[in-house]
């Protein structure tokens, strides 16, 4: 029974499209990223906006963003899936190696910036809590970046996506 719960969510899941990001991270743990689909909003009041990211507990970023108590939150453009593979692992490369590969730079707070995402926004670590297998991690924005491509890759239906724009009958 159980099994056939899990397919079914799995498969009513897929069904939702999502926007791709990667989370990234630099510090005393050294630099990781990981493609994720799991990131969304949390308020944007308070002292700081603040988000919230999914991260497997076995991801090296994962242990790294919780050591390093930062990380980027990079929103990926509708031209990244290259990218989201990368950081994924689909291209294969070691983790340090993955950053020669592509154009960031360092933000005020020493986290990684993807250059071409369509939104970034660097975070100081403001809490986690290890929910089964994922790290639940929120997020202060401190700094955010917008491009001037709007247009977010998505994810749904077990492909990669992208929003177009519904006209009125």
């Amino acid at each position: 029974m159980q099994t056939d719960l899990r397919n079914r969510f799995l498969e009513g899941m897929s069904r939702a499209a999502t926007f791709v990001a990667v989370a990234t991270t630099d510090g005393e743990a050294g630099r990781f990223g990981v493609t994720i689909s799991s990131l969304t909003s949390v308020s944007a009041d308070g002292d700081h906006p603040s988000l919230l990211a999914c991260v497997h507990h076995l991801s090296p970023a994962a242990t790294a963003i919780l050591k390093n108590r930062a990380f980027c939150a990079n929103l990926l453009g509708q031209n990244q899936q290259a990218l989201s593979d990368l950081f994924a692992g689909r291209a294969k490369p070691d983790a340090p190696s993955r950053f020669e590969a592509v154009e960031w730079f360092a933000g005020p707070g020493g986290q990684p910036i993807l250059a071409g995402a369509t939104a970034n926004f660097e975070c100081k670590l403001a809490t986690a809590l290890l929910w089964e297998t994922h790290y639940i991690i929120v997020g202060q924005v401190t700094a955010a970046w917008l491009s001037d491509e709007p247009a977010a890759l998505l994810y749904g239906q077990r492909a990669y996506r992208k929003a177009v724009h519904l006209t009125e009958d």
